[in-house]
């Protein structure tokens, strides 16, 4: 019984966070991503590994929440906006975009599956995919990394437990 709430809770969880985070004031949103982000990438930043980005706008997109925001780098600090000219944009739901972050599905697989989409300057979105891929969980900060770990955890065992309750066929006597 808790496995099916669970896979419930994963499936639809979504869609009961997107009425609330609609209306979570962007400045919000601005200031816990740009402190996370900032958290995560602090070395990234001191060491110029995000240089890439000066200029440059990313787009990122959580399709089933309906939330989306634009980074950049500018003076070695990662910025996000609201409203920016996306040089590439990467979108995908939110329980893969989690998997994706916590290592435990491969972006490009998603790709394949278009459960991710990546579009725009390809040499741009190139540098993104091989960021993400780099990013070393063991150099998280702990509590993100538990975090994320404990969280990815739950979505991915709902997501194999609504896939054997969606495969389980009745039989007739």
């Amino acid at each position: 019984m808790l496995e099916q709430l669970r896979a419930r809770i994963v499936r639809q969880g979504p869609l009961l966070l997107r009425v609330p985070l609609k209306f979570t004031p962007f400045a919000l949103q601005r200031q816990l991503l740009e402190q996370v982000l900032g958290w995560q990438f602090r070395q990234a930043l001191a060491d110029g590994d995000l240089a890439f980005l000066e200029s440059r706008w990313l787009k990122i997109e959580v399709r089933d929440l309906a939330l989306h925001w634009f980074m950049t780098v500018e003076n070695d600090k990662l910025v996000v906006s609201h409203h920016a000219e996306a040089d590439v944009s990467f979108s995908g739901d939110a329980n893969d975009l989690i998997l994706i972050a916590a290592r435990k599905q491969d972006p490009d697989t998603l790709f394949f599956q278009r459960r991710l989409q990546i579009e725009g300057d390809t040499e741009l979105g190139l540098y993104v995919k091989n960021l993400m891929d780099a990013i070393e969980l063991e150099a998280m900060p702990a509590p993100l990394r538990i975090g994320l770990l404990q969280l990815a955890e739950f979505v991915e065992a709902g997501l194999q437990e609504g896939t054997v309750q969606t495969s389980r066929v009745p039989v007739a006597c």
